[in-house]
């Protein structure tokens, strides 16, 4: 069980590089089995979830590798539509692949998904929408059975707006004949860098960002595609709260500042200097953060359900009392009791958690349940006394690329 140490107290200073997007990476990395010609990714994170997607796509009969932050990806000799159950049970987005083995092979079988346990995240909107595509689905014992040689384009109207389901359907449509047009879809950045990715490889697709996605199916072949993935948002954020824990200030480089508004705004509610320019972000904070009133978690561009933890961890030590409301799952507070070994003074009801903020935090031995949750307990190791050990950190890197050496190259000294 691996583990990370912080010894809280110490000041982040200096530059750090954000790097390229998960929530980008593993869809587009799915996608690949739709191209003809070779792919290459820059910017492709080193991740445990990044390396369980290309150990799927191998295989798959897929030629895969990543080499300092570059992925090589041919699936000319793609020959597989059965994904191998023991690894997508390691993995959440597993589930992205039904969509491009349908558009490559006609065909798909995938074992219910794995991932973080933070609440119910039900594959249905995934499954109708690639029913109302013409694809005829069954479930037997635990896998889900795809068949989609009578597919074609659609109408599709999401009840809510799910990015996976969004994503899935994207890649489904981008190859079979007939328009399609998904209303009420997710507007997250991701979204619309799946959409930039397909049409780099002989997709039509537009209106990615907007609540309506058009795709005109019937892709073109394209010998080869290059492509550099979106930093990542959640990445910086978490950085960001880091800075607003421990005091002092940071640059952070190749990040997307209008992608983050939310977060921008709730830090400078908590009195955080924030300055942004095209692609980079100078965030500065000194003494205690002030409390703040109300985070929400919405879908995008609400405040993302992916920062909920981290800024929880800030509102342990504001000077005031902080009301959090998680909308989007209800298993997302398992920090909570972690915190509380810290000395956090919370209270919590359901989805919402009223975080009433002490002066210091205590260093402590605890655990991580989940990604954003171990990011948490990090950030909140560095506003403690004393020396804090996070340990099952093999969730934290499932989504960060090295956080602890990133932190550390900022003074926070962890190991």
């Amino acid at each position: 069980m691996a583990s990370i140490l912080v010894s809280g107290g110490r000041k982040i200073v200096g530059t750090a590089r954000v790097s390229g997007a998960k929530n980008a990476a593993l869809p587009i990395l799915a996608a690949t089995l739709i191209a003809r010609g070779p792919v290459e990714l820059t910017d492709c994170p080193h991740l445990s979830d990044v390396e369980n997607m290309l150990k799927i796509l191998r295989s798959l009969g897929v030629s895969c590798s990543l080499e300092a932050g570059t992925a090589h990806i041919d699936a000319a000799k793609a020959e597989r539509c059965i994904m191998p159950q023991s690894i997508s049970k390691e993995i959440r987005s597993s589930i992205f692949m039904l969509g491009p083995l349908l558009s490559r092979f006609g065909e798909a079988v995938c074992a219910y998904p794995g991932g973080c346990e933070i609440g119910h995240r039900p594959v249905d909107l995934h499954l109708k929408g690639l029913a109302a595509l013409g694809a005829d689905i069954r479930e037997e014992r635990g896998y889900i059975i795809c068949d989609g040689h009578n597919m074609h384009g659609g109408e599709i109207h999401l009840d809510y707006p799910s990015v996976g389901a969004t994503e899935n359907i994207m890649m489904a449509a981008a190859a079979v004949t007939g328009d399609t047009v998904i209303t009420n879809s997710a507007r997250e950045p991701e979204i619309e860098e799946l959409q930039n990715f397909l049409n780099s490889i002989g997709g039509d697709i537009r209106g990615a960002g907007t609540s309506t996605i058009y795709i005109k199916g019937g892709m073109e072949e394209v010998p080869a595609a290059a492509h550099r993935i979106m930093p990542d948002r959640i990445a910086a954020g978490t950085l960001m709260c880091a800075v607003a824990m421990a005091g002092g200030e940071a640059e952070l480089t190749d990040v997307c500042p209008e992608h983050i508004g939310s977060l921008i705004s709730k830090l400078r509610e908590a009195g955080c200097h924030i300055s942004c320019g095209r692609d980079t972000l100078e965030i500065r904070a000194k003494g205690r953060p002030k409390e703040i009133k109300l985070i929400e978690t919405l879908p995008y561009p609400g405040f993302p359900t992916d920062m909920q933890a981290q800024i929880f961890a800030l509102c342990t030590v504001a000077d005031g009392t902080s009301v959090i409301v998680e909308n989007l799952f209800e298993n997302r507070f398992r920090h909570c009791a972690e915190l509380i070994k810290m000395g956090a003074n919370i209270t919590q009801k359901d989805r919402t958690a009223i975080v009433r903020g002490v002066e210091k935090l205590s260093g402590a031995v605890v655990y991580a349940k989940d990604l954003r949750g171990g990011a948490a307990l990090t950030i909140a190791g560095l506003g403690a006394e004393g020396m804090t050990a996070v340990e099952n950190t093999e969730y934290i890197d499932r989504g960060y690329q090295r956080l602890d050496e990133t932190l550390n190259s900022l003074g926070a000294c962890g190991s």
